[in-house]
């Protein structure tokens, strides 16, 4: 016995009601989709085109890159620039104190970021809105560079690691977005636990951070690629070349590659290769570490920025 109401519609004598199709099943949303994907298609493809070119210019001979021969692939194999880097002490001294600063600064920011937001996140807070306008204030006007400066130096700060952690050791803009998060989550849990004898910090602890694993490793992401990028403040407050970050040292090669090629002309072979793509093997060797470790929290950089951008 058949029990389609279309068919049992029809045997009665009665016009059958029109069958519902999902969304997926009109044309127009089909044609959405191919639209879609041809798009982003394009998007991506324009957005990985430059970094595709950048890594096949660090690998191209200096006479293909010279006559902008170099697209998608390397053209006349060479690692030259490569083992000049990568055989200088310096380079891996400076590889290692990026390291450090990054670990440092973006543990310091992180935790600093945390708390300021889950204090922020409390509406019965005394001086809440004080505590808000002060934060959102640096976000347009700051003291200056001069004054800065001296600022550092006359706290001893200068040719420190402090010099590069504390002065920019909060981002306003994750702070927001940590703040809104903490107000998404339900208020009932902290009850519970403030009932059960956990006190603030207990309830930060053992509550708050276990459910926030998504934009505490987006806030990772954000601080971390921040200070492996940064090179002005280290440029700013270091004097001695030990000191530097690895873009430091890579913002001095290229400066070097683009003095000698200015004022020599008569520069060996080896020379000329090094300066024809010191600019694309630099990029390469700053951007490595970042884009490895970046697949290993992606999933948590997408639901961690949408759940602390949008207030439920």
């Amino acid at each position: 016995m058949t029990t389609d109401p279309t068919r049992l519609a029809e045997r009665m004598g009665k016009p059958a009601a029109p069958r519902r199709t999902s969304l997926d099943d009109t044309r127009g949303y089909r044609v959405f989709r191919r639209v879609n994907a041809v798009v982003l298609s394009i998007v991506v493809v324009v957005t990985l085109y430059p970094f595709v070119n950048i890594v096949a210019q660090s690998f191209s001979d200096e006479r293909h890159i010279l006559a902008g021969q170099v697209n998608f692939w390397p053209r006349g194999f060479n690692l030259d620039t490569y083992e000049v880097v990568m055989g200088d002490p310096a380079f891996w001294n400076s590889y290692l104190n990026t390291v450090v600063y990054t670990v440092v600064a973006t543990a310091i920011s992180l935790v600093l970021t945390t708390t300021y937001a889950y204090v922020l996140s409390k509406h019965h807070l005394k001086g809440r809105s004080l505590l808000i306008g002060i934060a959102v204030f640096t976000m347009f006007f700051n003291g200056g560079l001069i004054p800065n400066y001296v600022l550092i130096n006359e706290l001893g700060l200068k040719n420190t690691l402090w010099a590069i952690v504390l002065p920019n050791a909060i981002s306003v803009f994750n702070l927001l977005v940590m703040k809104a998060f903490f107000e998404s989550l339900p208020r009932e849990l902290e009850e519970a636990a403030a009932i059960d004898g956990l006190n603030t910090y207990g309830i930060l602890l053992k509550i708050v951070l276990p459910l926030s694993k998504a934009v505490i490793a987006t806030m990772v992401l954000f601080y971390a690629v921040a200070n492996w990028n940064s090179w002005f403040t280290a440029f700013l407050y270091f004097d001695r070349a030990d000191l530097f970050p690895v873009t430091v040292y890579l913002r001095n090669m290229i400066s070097g590659a683009s003095t000698a090629t200015s004022v020599s002309g008569g520069l060996g072979a080896d020379m000329t290769q090094i300066n024809s793509n010191i600019k694309a093997v630099t990029m390469v060797l700053t951007v490595l570490p970042i884009v490895t470790v970046y697949p290993f929290i992606q999933k948590y950089f997408v639901s961690g920025v949408m759940l602390g951008a949008v207030k439920q």
